[in-house]
């Protein structure tokens, strides 16, 4: 997966190279140089009680959230985490990725991470650049002057199902993602700026110096700290409109055009997502009655995190035990609360039930000297959150309904699959970027990035603009288990539009997520395996070399590694 879940759409878009530096001791004791920790709270413990003990161990609160127990800690004592090892109200501590404050010495141009900022990393796949009565709607997905270009929308029979539910507004969708341009015109009529918050601050520098955001003063607000409505890296923004773009006569469709849009910000321009963000947005999430929550991005550093991998040091292996167990508890407290939760499969190109080697991680240099390594990760391992309880979990597919060549797999694994493009997915294995997916782009970046000329006009094949009067959208390319998931997002928001009960405690409506889960998985299209079950990708990439590769299915039409229980279908799940 990741950085983001997403395979660029174009060989133009390459992705930038972040120092990953090794992992480092901690300081000598007596050391002045402040750590940041992260410290889980015991189930049942008092806040106060813990805080006590972490004052009383060096430690410095810099946030704290309550309903999950997690706090974020700096402290100048080498010895904190042994020292909070007999508190009866701390379960765990483990050190942390430092990212709210930015290195002396750090330098990097504004081009250096507008660069960073629109590769979406990708750990191993090559980049190849980017029921009830009948209603019926005054307009149609096919109104749309972009629809054509939307063969996803077909393969999930979104199209046919906008006939009789295109969404209600009351039924609140979670972007936990890079941000939202809330202003884009083919997102801002359904875009709720009062609720959407940013839960995260954008990293100049990794502890090393590398350039990871770039300079606060080369973001287009002149700070790290965006406002809620913006989206740096184009990520989030997409993931928004294809769940919710409105029916409007102008660009596109989303799968639920009549859904609100609720931006929960927890990853950064670059594309890193940290642990206290991810929590913080989905416990928000589960406070204010959102309904469902997409996710298409791994909790960082740690692509696999694993217990007791005999690879990972003791200091390592309690960091990942911490990220599971906290990340589980804001998953299990949004899902108590009403929260849907769907996530991307991850674009690795891997059987997540096998043995796997994982050469990615620790992929942030939190603290110098850190760095990643090959290690071999069984399947107890887990990547966050797709494999986490309550979590539903999509792969990918193309436009002839095969398993995308780059997304993740596994028999137990893979819920519900769901389009998300594959460029390759064609006659002759050449590359066609119509065959990824649509959705809007910011205007901004597409200005920053040289993608529009002058007078506004597209100058790359993966960027498409659309006008209604002087009201102008712009859209790209992408393809990945990024945009697969949100389009699985869409069909719950559609579920709870057309099945929710009235919630009395936000207003809108409501639907018990696993009603959700259950109707999803049981309306989706089930989709054998190939057969022979050892499928063979062939790809001729635009330099006129060949690559290939094989993956193996496991398991019966109805649930299989490929497609779960098979490919979701909006037009079933509302009852038709």
């Amino acid at each position: 997966m990741k950085r983001l879940t997403v395979v660029a759409a174009t060989a133009a878009m390459v992705a930038a190279t972040l120092a990953t530096p090794a992992q480092a001791e901690p300081a000598a004791a007596g050391s002045a140089a402040p750590a940041e920790y992260v410290v889980l709270y015991r189930e049942g413990a008092a806040a106060a009680d813990a805080q006590k003990a972490i004052e009383a161990a060096g430690g410095s609160v810099i946030k704290v959230n309550t309903e999950v127990g997690l706090a974020t800690v700096s402290t100048t004592n080498a010895g904190f985490a042994g020292a909070l090892q007999s508190s009866a109200a701390v379960e765990a501590v483990a050190r942390n990725q430092s990212i709210g404050s930015a290195p002396d010495d750090a330098k990097a141009s504004a081009a250096a991470r507008k660069a960073v900022a629109r590769a979406a990393k990708n750990h191993t796949v090559e980049k190849e650049g980017r029921g009830g009565p009948a209603r019926t709607w005054g307009r149609n997905v096919k109104d749309e002057p972009l629809a054509d270009l939307q063969w996803d929308m077909k393969q999930i029979h979104a199209d046919q199902a906008h006939r009789f539910e295109q969404g209600d507004k009351g039924v609140l969708v979670g972007i936990l993602d890079t941000g939202v341009d809330g202003s884009h015109p083919d997102i801002a009529p359904n875009f709720d700026r009062r609720l959407s918050r940013n839960f995260t601050v954008d990293l100049p520098a990794d502890a090393d110096g590398t350039e990871i955001d770039g300079p606060c003063e080369s973001d287009p607000d002149g700070s790290c700290t965006d406002p809620n409505d913006v989206d740096e890296n184009g990520h989030g923004t997409h993931v928004a409109s294809s769940i919710a773009a409105p029916i409007n006569k102008l660009g596109i469709s989303g799968v639920a055009p009549k859904v609100t849009i609720v931006n929960l910000r927890a990853g950064q321009d670059s594309g890193y997502f940290f642990l206290q963000p991810t929590v913080d947005a989905l416990t928000y999430a589960g406070n204010i009655g959102v309904d469902v929550v997409n996710m298409s991005y791994y909790v960082d550093p740690w692509l696999f995190n694993c217990a007791d991998n005999p690879a990972d040091s003791p200091e390592e292996q309690a960091q990942q035990r911490l990220y599971v167990a906290a990340t589980q508890r804001a998953i299990d407290y949004a899902h108590a609360h009403g929260v849907t939760v769907v996530s991307a499969a991850g674009n690795e190109a891997i059987d997540y039930t096998k043995t796997n080697v994982d050469t990615a991680s620790p992929d942030f240099a939190g603290f110098p000297g850190q760095a990643a390594r090959s290690r071999t990760v069984p399947p107890s391992c887990v990547s966050l959150p797709s494999e986490s309880e309550y979590v539903i979990s999509v792969s990918s597919t193309g436009v002839s309904r095969r398993k995308a060549y780059y997304s993740s797999f596994g028999n137990g694994y893979v819920d519900v699959a769901s389009p998300g493009g594959d460029v390759y997915d064609t006659p002759g294995n050449t590359r066609d970027i119509t065959k990824a997916t649509l959705s809007a782009y910011p205007k901004a970046l597409a200005v920053a990035n040289g993608e529009i000329d002058e007078n506004g006009d597209p100058t790359v094949d993966y960027v498409v603009k659309d006008c209604k009067g002087a009201a102008c959208g712009y859209y790209q390319y992408l393809q990945g288990t990024s945009m697969a998931s949100p389009r699985a997002a869409g069909v719950a928001a559609l579920i709870v539009s057309r099945y929710g009960k009235r919630d009395r405690a936000h207003g809108g409506l409501t639907l018990n997520p696993d009603t959700v889960e259950a109707i999803l998985k049981g309306t989706a299209t089930g989709t054998a395996c190939p057969n022979p079950p050892t499928f063979t990708y062939t790809r001729i990439l635009p330099t006129g070399s060949t690559v290939t590769a094989t993956h193996t299915c496991e398991g019966g039409r109805s649930d299989n590694g490929f497609y779960g229980k098979g490919i979701v279908d909006a037009l079933r799940a509302v009852g038709h």
